[in-house]
């Protein structure tokens, strides 16, 4: 069982700018607290790891994704990022390609889909999916024996883990959020429908679309307030199916010119000496990163 990791790294950028202190500059003045945060993060899952497949997905897709044009309110709720971090996003994308890990980024796909169409190429080369993130979205992705994990909490868990964690199963969750909504990505739900009715109804009736079909059915179901769900379903149907096409994980994003078998290269010693003469990094940040990269670090020497 080979092993693909695919880091979620916007989840990674975004905890370390909220987390890490707001006390590094680069050599324009510019914080850089969270590409502080992001490399710590880089070289511990790789010194632990040792990963030879893996990709790093980030979202470029922020206002621009094609669920934007479905329904313009999705992540409607957040607030645009700051000048600060974006600076900082393009740095963390340069610092993996610095290190040799492959990175995965599209304007009209979010990381989940590029995470999603990565697992599904790699499948076909018989690499097994770890998915490093927190986010419950990528939960459907899970098949067999991949896992996914969550770095910070140290826990991993499978397909068969996700039914514990959600009360339904990997295959479900699409539909599952599409019925009771994220309120993350700013997608209501049907009205009236919470996470427990949710996952009741697809224990029933397996998926939306024979939800939909039999909801006639749901009054005779054992749950307060069984009677009016299936008035609610039969009333909010055709925005119930546009909320599983904002939940859906696309499979078949374009992946750039990524090696096929997303296997990790050589870091680039004068891309990565240049980039932490930038980010204004100390020696101990330099020697772990050349470290990560594979590459010999010798100290800059002054004339």
């Amino acid at each position: 069982m080979t092993p693909l990791y695919l880091v979620d790294a916007s989840l990674y950028v975004f905890r370390a700018w909220h987390s890490m202190p707001d006390e590094f500059r680069d050599a324009d003045g510019w914080p850089t607290n969270a590409v502080h945060g992001f490399a710590r993060f880089l070289a511990e899952l790789v010194e632990r790891e040792r990963p030879r497949h893996i990709a790093i997905a980030f979202d470029e897709a922020l206002d621009s994704c094609f669920r934007h044009r479905l329904y313009p309110a999705y992540k409607a709720n957040r607030a645009p990022a700051p000048d600060e971090l974006r600076r900082q996003f393009a740095h963390c994308k340069a610092l993996c390609r610095a290190l040799g890990l492959p990175v995965l980024a599209d304007s009209e796909y979010e990381a989940d889909d590029l995470i999603g169409s990565a697992l599904q190429a790699g499948r076909t080369r018989g690499l097994t999916g770890v998915i490093v993130s927190a986010d419950k979205d990528l939960s459907q992705l899970l098949q067999g024996d991949d896992s996914q994990w969550d770095f910070a909490r140290g826990q991993r868990w499978t397909a068969v883990g996700v039914k514990a964690r959600h009360g339904v199963d990997a295959h479900q969750m699409a539909d599952y959020l599409a019925l009771c909504g994220d309120a993350v990505d700013n997608i209501p739900g049907v009205p009236g429908i919470g996470c427990k009715t949710a996952a009741s109804l697809l224990h029933h009736f397996g998926t939306l679309d024979a939800l939909l079909a039999r909801s006639d059915e749901i009054q005779f179901l054992r749950f307060r307030g069984a009677g009016q769900v299936g008035a609610k379903l039969r009333q909010h149907a055709d925005a119930a199916r546009l909320y599983r096409q904002l939940t859906t994980i696309a499979r078949d994003a374009p992946l750039g010119d990524v090696h096929p078998g997303f296997v990790r290269r050589d870091g680039d010693t004068e891309s990565l000496r240049a980039l932490c003469d930038t980010l204004r990094f100390g020696p101990l940040t330099r020697r772990r990163l050349h470290a990560v990269a594979g590459l010999d670090y010798a100290p800059a020497v002054d004339v």
